[in-house]
C-alpha cells in the first residue's frame, strides 16, 4: 500500500472505500444526497457497485421530498446516519428541536475531505495516532438546507489494525438556536442475516456478565441513566453471527469512548435489516446550540474479526493499550500492591498500619495503598468528603512521615481519593453548599451518605484541584486510586439557566475529563487507577487518563472468574486490577483456597486486599511464592496475547491463557468450579501457539507439539474439591 490509499473515493460510483490489509468499510452517496451504508467486514480489493440499495415499492414508507419515485424510501435502505423527521421511521440517530418547535431535519451530502492521520477531539478522550501515516481520516459533511445545521461524520481507519473509529460533530450555521435532544456518535445499518448481540450487564459486585441474545423484530436498548458507565450495563456491545465462537466466525465490536450516560440501540426492521445507534443517552439530555456553536459527540471504536470473539478482543486490547492509554505507565509493568481496605476499613492510624507495611516488605510486595479514611475527620461514611486535608488524629506526624516510612522500607506509596463527592458534614459544604448537585426546593437524595459535586462548574474543579495539589506537592505519592461511590441524582446546576439544565450530565463528564487531563499532565509519574465502587465506571474513556481500574468490589475468586472473563471481552488485561482477599470472602462468605484466589488474581494486575499480619506462617510462605511467580510471568500476563478458552457462565470450568509476543512463553489458567462424584475426564485445548514448534511443560518436563496443544489438547488431573485451580506454563523448545 502507498501512504495515501487507505481511503479512496470513486467519483463515478460516488462511493468511499476505507480499507487496509484486514478490513473494508464501504459507504456511498445515494439518490438525493443520502449517505448509504454498503459494506463492513473482511477486506475486499475493490468495490464494483453490486451492493447499491435495491429499489422496491414499500407500502407505507415515504419517498424523497419532491420525488414521484415510490421505489426509493429512506425507511427501507441501509444508511450511515439518520435524523428524526426525514420519513425514516426507524430509530433515529439524531433528534433536533428546531426554533419553530418542529423535530424535523433532512441531512444530505455537502462535501468531504480525506486527510492523513487522525484529528483530536476537543475536550474528549479518543484513540490517537503517533504518526500521520498510521491512519487516514474521512470527514463527510452533511447539511440540513433549511436550518443550515451541518453534520461532520468522521471515519478513521488505521493502517495495521482492523479498526475504524467514528464520531459526529454538529455545527449550527443557521441564524436560530436549536436544541439537540439526541445525537448518537455513530449509526450503521447492516443487511438482513442471523445476527446476535452480546452485551455486558451486571450490578454492583456482579459486573459485566456475557449476555448473548437473538436480535428479534423491534428494538433492544442497552443503556445507563445513572450518570456513569455503570455497573449495570457497560457501553460495549458486539454483533456476531449465530455460529460465532471464541475462535471462529465474525464479530463486530463497538466501544463508546465515554464515561457518562450511554445508550446502545439495536433494531431489526420488518425487512430483516439491522440498525445500530450508539452514543450519549438522550434521557435527560437537551443541548442548546446557538448560531455558530458546535457540539462534539464522543468517539466509537469499531473492530471487525473473522477469527471469533478472541480476535475481536485482541484487536481492541491492542488498540486500547497502545493508542488510547497514555503516559509513563501505559506499557510499564504494574506494581504488586497491598491495599489496607479489607484489613482495617477506616479503623486505623499510622501505628496500626506500620506492621502491615513491614509484612508487605517481607513478602516481596511492591506498593502499599492507603484507602478511605485518611482525611478530614473521616471515621465512617458520614463525613469529610470534599475536605482533602490529612486527618491529624490518625497521622499526628503528618502523612509525609508515613509516606517516608513506606519508601524507606523499599515500597511505593499509594493513596485513595474520591474527588467528585461531598459530605454534608464537611467544611467544603459549609462554605459552598452551591457546589453540590441539588434541585432547588427539593431535599437531595443521599447514597452511601454522600452527595455529588457539580463537576461541570469550573470553580468546583479548581477547588478540588488545589486541595489535591496541596497533598501531592507535600507528600511523595506514587499511585492514586480515584473512586466514585454513587451514581448521579438531583440533576440540576446552579450555574446554568432553565433551558440548559438538560446539559448538566454531559457537562459533568466534560468537567471531569478536564480535571483529569490537568492532574495527569501535572503529575505524570503517578500511576492513576480508576474506581467507581469497583467496576461502575470501567470504560475506554477513563482508560485514556488512567491505565488501570479496580475491576470490581467483589474480590471473591469464583465471582471474579465471571467478572474478569466478561471484562476481557472489551478491555485489555493490563487495565484490570485483581486482588487476593480473605477467606471466607467478605462479599459472598465463600471459602476458597489461597491457591485459587492467587490464580484468579494473577490473571490481571495483581495485588492483595487483606490483613497480612493475621496470616499463618504457611500462608505467608505461599504468598511469597505467589508474588515471586507473578514477577516471573508479569510481562506475559499484562502485555501478552490473551485468549479466553472456557466461559464459567456456560460450563463448570473457566479457562484462559496468555502467550508472549514471540509465542515462546505460555501461561494457561484452568479452574473447576464445583466438584463431582463421578467426573468426566476434562481435555483442555490451547490456542495461539506455533503449530510447527514443540513446547515443554515447565512443571512436568513433557514435550508436546504446538499443534497438539491446540488440536488434541491434554487431560487435566481430576480434582475432588470445589473451586480447584491449575496453572500451566509451557516454553517453546528452541534448537
Amino acid at each position: 500500500m502507498s501512504k495515501t490509499d487507505l481511503i479512496t473515493f470513486d467519483d463515478k460510483q460516488q462511493t468511499f472505500h476505507l480499507h487496509n490489509d484486514q478490513i473494508s468499510y464501504v459507504l456511498g452517496i445515494d439518490e438525493g444526497g443520502v449517505l448509504a451504508h454498503l459494506y463492513y467486514g473482511q477486506r475486499i480489493n475493490h468495490y464494483h457497485g453490486q451492493l447499491k440499495n435495491p429499489r422496491l415499492d414499500r407500502g407505507f414508507s415515504g419517498n424523497l421530498p419532491g420525488s414521484d419515485d415510490r421505489t426509493y424510501s429512506l425507511d427501507a435502505i441501509l444508511r450511515e446516519y439518520s435524523s428524526a423527521g426525514d420519513s425514516d421511521y426507524r430509530v433515529p440517530a439524531m433528534i433536533v428541536r428546531q426554533s419553530d418547535g418542529s423535530r424535523s431535519a433532512m441531512f444530505t451530502y455537502d462535501q468531504h475531505t480525506i486527510m492523513m492521520g487522525k484529528p483530536k477531539l476537543e475536550g474528549l478522550p479518543a484513540a490517537y495516532t503517533q504518526t500521520d501515516d498510521e491512519a487516514q481520516t474521512l470527514v463527510i459533511e452533511l447539511i440540513d438546507k433549511v436550518s443550515q445545521l451541518k453534520l461532520s461524520l468522521s471515519y478513521t481507519i488505521y493502517r495495521n489494525r482492523p479498526v475504524v473509529t467514528r464520531s459526529v460533530q454538529v455545527i449550527n450555521r443557521g441564524t436560530e438556536s436549536v436544541h439537540l435532544e439526541k445525537i448518537a456518535s455513530m449509526a450503521i445499518d447492516l443487511p438482513a442475516g442471523d445476527k446476535q448481540v452480546i452485551s455486558l450487564p451486571g450490578s454492583h459486585v456482579n459486573e459485566r456478565h456475557v449476555d448473548r441474545q437473538d436480535i428479534s423484530f423491534g428494538t433492544k436498548v442497552f443503556q445507563s441513566r445513572r450518570g456513569t458507565t455503570s455497573h449495570h450495563m457497560n457501553n460495549f456491545i458486539a454483533l456476531v453471527d449465530r455460529q460465532t465462537t471464541e475462535q471462529q466466525s465474525s464479530a463486530i465490536g463497538l466501544s463508546l469512548v465515554y464515561s457518562g450516560n450511554h445508550k446502545e440501540e439495536v433494531s431489526k426492521d420488518p425487512f430483516g435489516t439491522y440498525r445500530i445507534n450508539m452514543g450519549i443517552n438522550d434521557d435527560q439530555f437537551d443541548w442548546l446550540l446557538a448560531p455558530n456553536e458546535s457540539f462534539q459527540a464522543p468517539e466509537v471504536i469499531m473492530t471487525y474479526s473473522n477469527t471469533g470473539l478472541n480476535g475481536m478482543s485482541q484487536a481492541l486490547a491492542d488498540l486500547l493499550q497502545n493508542r488510547v492509554a497514555r503516559g509513563k505507565h501505559q506499557k510499564a509493568l504494574r506494581p504488586i500492591v497491598v491495599n489496607n481496605w479489607e484489613a482495617t476499613f477506616m479503623d486505623f492510624d499510622e501505628e496500626r498500619l506500620q506492621p502491615l507495611v513491614d509484612e508487605a516488605k517481607d513478602m516481596g510486595l511492591e506498593m502499599f495503598v492507603l484507602d478511605d479514611g485518611w482525611f478530614g475527620h473521616r471515621d465512617n461514611d458520614d463525613s469529610s468528603l470534599g475536605d482533602w486535608q490529612v486527618y491529624q488524629q490518625k497521622f499526628p506526624k503528618g502523612l509525609q512521615h508515613f509516606s517516608d516510612y513506606i519508601h524507606q522500607e523499599g515500597l511505593k506509596f499509594g493513596i485513595w481519593f474520591e474527588p467528585e463527592m461531598i459530605s454534608i458534614d464537611s467544611d467544603l459544604y459549609r462554605q459552598h453548599p452551591e457546589y453540590m448537585l441539588r434541585v432547588p426546593n427539593r431535599e437531595p437524595s443521599p447514597a452511601r451518605s454522600q452527595f455529588v459535586l457539580d463537576m461541570g462548574r469550573k470553580e468546583v474543579r479548581e477547588n478540588i484541584h488545589q486541595q489535591m495539589k496541596q497533598v501531592l506537592d507535600n507528600c511523595p505519592i506514587d499511585y492514586i486510586k480515584w473512586d466514585m461511590n454513587r451514581n448521579l441524582s438531583d440533576i440540576y446546576s446552579n450555574d446554568l439557566p432553565a433551558d440548559q439544565q438538560g446539559e448538566v450530565m454531559h457537562r459533568y463528564v466534560l468537567g471531569l475529563y478536564e480535571l483529569l487531563e490537568e492532574l495527569t499532565t501535572e503529575y505524570p509519574d503517578i500511576l492513576w487507577e480508576g474506581c467507581s465502587g469497583g467496576g461502575g465506571r470501567f470504560d475506554t474513556g477513563m482508560l485514556y487518563y488512567m491505565p488501570q481500574s479496580w475491576t470490581s468490589d467483589n474480590t471473591d475468586a469464583v465471582a471474579r472468574m465471571q467478572i474478569q472473563y466478561g471484562t476481557s471481552l472489551a478491555y485489555p488485561i493490563s487495565s484490570m486490577t485483581s486482588h487476593v482477599s480473605v477467606s471466607p470472602n467478605q462479599q459472598t462468605g465463600r471459602f476458597t483456597s489461597l491457591e485459587t484466589r492467587g490464580a484468579v488474581a494473577m490473571s490481571g494486575v495483581f495485588g492483595y486486599e487483606l490483613d497480612l499480619t493475621q496470616m499463618t506462617e504457611d500462608e505467608k510462605q505461599a504468598v511469597k511464592e505467589q508474588i515471586a511467580f507473578y514477577k516471573e510471568i508479569r510481562p506475559i500476563i499484562q502485555y501478552g496475547k490473551f485468549s479466553r478458552l472456557l466461559n464459567p457462565e456456560e460450563t463448570n470450568y473457566a479457562a484462559w491463557m496468555f502467550v508472549s509476543e514471540n509465542q515462546q512463553d505460555v501461561v494457561a489458567f484452568s479452574f473447576k468450579i464445583l466438584s463431582e462424584a463421578q467426573p468426566a475426564y476434562h481435555v483442555l485445548k490451547l490456542t495461539g501457539l506455533m503449530p510447527n514448534k514443540d513446547y515443554q511443560n515447565v512443571e512436568t518436563g513433557q514435550i508436546i507439539g504446538g499443534d497438539e496443544l491446540m488440536n488434541t489438547g491434554f487431560y487435566e488431573e481430576v480434582s475432588f474439591e470445589d473451586f480447584a485451580s491449575k496453572i500451566y506454563r509451557f516454553k517453546m523448545v528452541t534448537d
